[in-house]
């Protein structure tokens, strides 16, 4: 096992037990170090400190998967290396989250769970991964081996291709790399071919999962991230108390997640709006793999920026951006005599995806933020309830309130936040890894 020394004065992150060591910390570093070589931190003593992999020259040195002194010298890296790891997080699912009406969740959380960079998601029966730098990549086959052992599944994808992968996104000193679009210097762009892919057994086109007692339908091999937006499963679970015979927009809808649990509390109507038709399509079809009232829906295809604009002003949506048949806005038109009301919908959803995907953007994304909003305030009547949702790194639960504080005063709306919420149980945190924090949602009352 190769050592590594820490100077004196750098203990203190890693101490704390935070994940990642930068190269200024080290008094010397070998030459000709490959990613993902097992290493050990030492203090100026020779005192045990960590465990963990090399990452790279540049950055982020060493990636820590260990804090406790293996007992007997070095602790070897193999198949049941990570077996041991797995499990440990797979208790943790089994214990707070797995249930007879969840079958899905988030197994490994790379940091969180003290395998950096690897992502695992459960899917009922399958698996889909994520090696998102070259360090744990190296561990690929001992990782497979492992997860096989530990949860016997029908099959493993691999689904690397996502953009941060693409990029070689994997880190900055100040933000998560599983959700930051910042260029670590040490990652290596990647062949998005070689990054997708079967790992093992099989995985058909489309799994059934269980959330909370609701069946949705995956796409492990082609959905956005890893198929399913797993972490917002609690905000869902939440939003059934204000949906009981209410009208819902749902914004971003990308699958239809949010508007089954809303027709599935009592809604009485609900328009979901993406602009992807493939996620349209789908979310029509959640909606009536859990038995719902179809006559209850309308699924929009359109750009929601504009679509809140045109609501907001009571002017008909350009029909440039409404796909044919149902799913444009004429029944809804209809219903109040020709003419949108501004107090169409008693609810109303907005989850994008990231709008600050660089630090150097943050402003323009801030604003990209402000404007939904303040469309959406705008569009809410008296008492309506306004869910609202980030997963920017690069933004803080400070910042986001914030913009929806300016956005109210843009609006003249009060708004009250009367739930806050941040990862669900599946997307544990190390207490010292903040950078880790990205996801934030709150649920407002709007007068």
């Amino acid at each position: 096992m190769i050592n590594l020394t820490v100077f004196q004065k750098r203990l203190g992150p890693i101490r704390g037990r935070h994940p990642w060591v930068f190269s200024g910390a080290l008094k010397h570093i070998p030459e000709g170090l490959a990613s993902g070589t097992p290493v050990e931190l030492i203090d100026e003593q020779g005192n045990f400190l960590a465990s963990g992999f090399f990452n790279s020259y540049s950055q982020i040195a060493v990636r820590l998967w260990g804090f406790d002194p293996p007992a007997g010298g070095g602790e070897e890296v193999n198949e049941d290396f990570f077996v041991r790891r797995i499990e440990r997080a797979y208790e943790i699912r089994k214990k707070f989250v797995a249930s007879k009406q969840t079958d899905s969740y988030r197994l490994v959380y790379g940091e969180n769970d003290l395998l950096p960079g690897l992502i695992v998601d459960k899917y009922a029966d399958y698996l889909s991964v994520q090696f998102h730098n070259p360090g744990i990549e190296f561990w690929k086959k001992d990782i497979v081996g492992a997860l096989v052992k530990t949860l016997k599944p029908k099959g493993i994808y691999e689904r690397s291709d996502v953009r941060d992968r693409k990029r070689a996104v994997i880190l900055s000193e100040t933000k998560n790399p599983l959700h930051s679009d910042l260029r670590d210097p040490s990652a290596t762009p990647q062949d998005d071919n070689k990054a997708t892919g079967l790992l093992y057994g099989k995985v058909p086109e489309r799994v059934i999962i269980k959330e909370n007692g609701y069946k949705f339908y995956v796409d492990i091999i082609g959905g956005q991230k890893t198929g399913f937006f797993l972490d917002q499963r609690d905000k869902r679970l939440a939003l059934a108390k204000y949906s009981e015979d209410k009208s819902v927009l749902n914004c971003f809808s990308y699958t239809g997640g949010f508007s089954v649990y809303a027709l599935g509390a009592g809604a009485k109507k609900v328009v979901s709006v993406d602009a992807s038709e493939s996620a349209l399509t789908l979310a029509e079809e959640n909606i009536k793999l859990n038995k719902l009232p179809a006559s209850k829906c309308e699924f929009i295809l359109a750009d929601v920026k504009e679509y809140l604009s045109d609501l907001a002003s009571q002017t008909t949506p350009n029909p440039s951006f409404a796909k044919e048949g149902e799913r444009t806005l004429a029944s809804a038109e209809e219903r109040v005599g020709g003419e949108i009301s501004s107090s169409l919908f008693d609810v109303i959803i907005l989850d994008p995806p990231a709008f600050v995907k660089d630090r150097h953007k943050v402003k323009e994304g801030l604003q990209g933020y402000r404007k939904i909003n303040e469309l959406a305030l705008n569009i809410l009547p008296a008492g309506g309830i306004l869910v609202t949702a980030s997963c920017s790194a690069h933004v803080t639960l400070t910042d986001f309130r914030f913009m929806l504080s300016e956005a109210a005063a843009r609006a003249s709306r009060t708004v009250q936040i009367l739930e806050t919420y941040t990862h669900g149980i599946d997307h544990p945190e190390l207490v010292a890894f903040t950078e880790g924090e990205y996801l934030k949602c709150l649920f407002c009352i709007v007068n």
